[in-house]
């Protein structure tokens, strides 16, 4: 995921490993700061009466378009696998200082060998996807 670079993928700046004051193995992904948090808090009101922020009429088409193309790239143009997301929600979408949208949170994401690439023209991928997300959130007609 390091070396995937795309204007509407949130940028990994670096990764830690280490043991936890328990003995457990702690690793963690750096991700760059976006100040206007993720897409969930300008889309639903919170609990505790505070006002929910609103999105322009301007912003509402770029965000669907950032994670558009987002999801394109990496189902086409990663050379050969295609990186599948497996968690498209509005928590993982998030907003940088212009309100550009910024596709995070490849915990679960699933590779998939392109065979078109690899097995000289033969159409399709190869793959065994188990079927994983947030529910609500997976695709329809993906059956479990």
């Amino acid at each position: 995921m390091k070396t995937i670079r795309h204007r509407n993928l949130l940028p990994i700046l670096t990764a830690c490993s280490t043991i936890d004051s328990s003995g457990k193995d702690f690793k963690a992904l750096i991700y760059e700061f976006m100040p206007n948090r993720n897409l969930d808090t300008w889309l639903h009101q919170k609990h505790g009466g505070v006002a929910p922020k609103l999105l322009g009429l301007a912003q509402r088409p770029s965000i669907g378009v950032g994670m558009a193309d987002a999801l394109a790239y990496l189902h086409h143009d990663c050379g050969r696998v295609i990186i599948v997301h497996c968690d498209m929600k509005p928590t993982n979408i998030l907003l940088d200082d212009d309100m550009n949208a910024h596709l995070g949170d490849f915990g679960i994401a699933s590779l998939v060998v392109d065979s078109r690439s690899i097995a000289g023209g033969h159409s399709g991928c190869s793959s065994s996807l188990a079927v994983s997300g947030t529910i609500g959130y997976i695709a329809p007609g993906i059956n479990q």
